[in-house]
């Protein structure tokens, strides 16, 4: 005989919980490298020397 599946008496929010903090580390990461990719490629104001 093959093994049924166990039913999951867990409610359906505990089983999500792992894919939203995958999610949530992802958004974080992206927006990171974003905000680096903007600091890296921002204009700098030209300095002029006041004597």
């Amino acid at each position: 005989m093959t093994k049924q599946e166990q039913i999951s008496s867990r409610p359906w929010i505990l089983e999500a919980v792992p894919l939203l903090v995958v999610i949530l580390i992802a958004a974080h990461v992206l927006a990171l490298v974003y905000w680096i990719y903007r600091l890296a490629t921002e204009k700098l104001p030209q300095r002029t020397k006041k004597h």
